[in-house]
């Protein structure tokens, strides 16, 4: 059975009647905690690059597999405009957000001295900007009903940096500095479900089809067996030698989502098998 589909056996009422947005869902970290959400009972407004009938498929799998409402909005993350769109869109079709995952992310990597303007202006426009831009457009709702879950998928490089993704690990940084101020100002905000929370998940690395291919790549490169590669390449700084899955990030997303986190907000919590740690 499909870890998804036992876990909404499990905890289907958990968040329905919910309404989330989960930016950049359509593949890998995204699409998993779409799916976790969507096994909890909440309705999900996918957001990504994808091909029309690639993000159709994946919304309709998500609709028929967990019985939930579904919605594909293709926004572009580095447009405000766009941003606000969306979420005026998803008010409108569902009601409401409730829930506000803002996952949507790119990297590259190069020397400070040799990196592209055009990539530091993009990485921080995707990675932290809009991520701001959405909680501005989503908070009046969640003010206004006095209930709201934020989840900002930062990174392990949020709470710790490496050579070579002066971008990255600026905006990741960025993103737990605003998770907290959110978490700041709303903390007031009551509710009988539990006001209003915000805050970060950091991941290490996580396997998805996308890293598995840069696996392949660097085992390729390099002339090393897969598992050197992984041991000693990607997941060097990780203690536990294993990558998270997109389940666990899932399943933190839901649970911060959930009555129980009522009291957590402001936290930046890593998934990184001790890598922050040391």
């Amino acid at each position: 059975m499909d870890t998804h589909v036992a876990a909404a056996a499990r905890s289907r009422a958990a968040l329905a009647g919910k309404t989330a947005i989960v930016t950049g869902s359509t593949s890998g970290i995204g699409l998993g905690v779409a799916k976790a959400l969507a096994a909890a009972g909440a309705n999900v407004m996918l957001n990504g690059l994808a091909a029309a009938a690639d993000a159709e498929r994946a919304r309709a799998e998500l609709a028929a597999t967990f019985g939930i409402g579904a919605g594909y909005d293709a926004a572009d993350m580095t447009r405000p405009e766009a941003i606000r769109a969306l979420v005026a869109r998803t008010e409108r079709e569902f009601g409401a957000v409730d829930i506000l995952v803002n996952n949507a992310g790119i990297q590259h990597v190069a020397p400070v001295e040799d990196f592209p303007d055009e990539k530091w202006d993009a990485i921080l426009a995707i990675n932290l900007s809009a991520a701001f831009h959405a909680i501005k457009a989503a908070l009046p709702g969640m003010k206004a009903r006095g209930f709201g879950r934020i989840v900002n998928i930062a990174s392990a490089h949020g709470l710790v940096a490496s050579p070579f993704k002066a971008a990255y690990v600026a905006a990741k940084h960025g993103v737990v500095g605003l998770t907290k101020v959110v978490a700041l100002e709303v903390a007031e905000i009551g509710g009988a479900e539990g006001g209003i929370t915000a805050n970060a998940i950091c991941p290490g690395y996580v396997w998805t089809p996308l890293v598995e291919k840069q696996i392949e790549d660097q085992a390729k490169s390099h002339g090393l067996p897969r598992e050197r590669v992984v041991r000693e390449v990607l997941l060097a700084r990780q203690p536990n030698k294993r990558f998270a899955t997109v389940e666990e990030i899932g399943a933190l997303t839901v649970f911060l989502c959930g009555e129980a986190a009522a009291s957590i907000t402001g936290a930046a919590l890593p998934v990184e098998g001790g890598w922050t740690a040391q």
